[in-house]
């Protein structure tokens, strides 16, 4: 549903890890952008299913205990427009998803518009 400015409501989801004997900050691993609560938290619940069976056993509880009883709270939180996180840590690893309510603006188009004329001197290479 897009606003009378043009922006569109939804949800900005990423994933960080962190290496916790190393000390080192945070790294992204992935972003998702999503435009209702459901799209959101199933981007996380994705994930933790996926990779659950590799976890060590308390990291995977944590994530079992999320899938069927902290997956409610996220969702009630997003639905009323609070960030959320779900984090698991598995042996010296912190995975971390974030969601946070966000507006996406309107992207410019190439329709209708008057592209510069270099935009017409590519020319793609033929594969051998």
């Amino acid at each position: 549903m897009l606003t009378p400015n043009g922006t569109r409501p939804g949800f900005w989801c990423e994933c960080w890890t962190q290496d916790l004997a190393e000390e080192q900050r945070p790294a992204l691993r992935a972003s998702f952008d999503a435009y209702s609560p459901p799209q959101a938290d199933r981007w996380v619940a994705v994930a933790l299913r996926t990779i659950s069976p590799a976890l060590d056993p308390e990291a995977s509880d944590d994530a079992w205990v999320w899938l069927y009883q902290g997956r409610i709270a996220t969702r009630h939180a997003l639905l009323h427009g609070e960030p959320c996180e779900v984090a698991v840590t598995h042996e010296t690893t912190r995975i971390t998803w974030t969601i946070r309510p966000v507006l996406f603006l309107p992207l410019a188009h190439r329709q209708g518009a008057e592209l510069p004329a270099c935009a017409y001197d590519f020319k793609p290479h033929a594969s051998d």
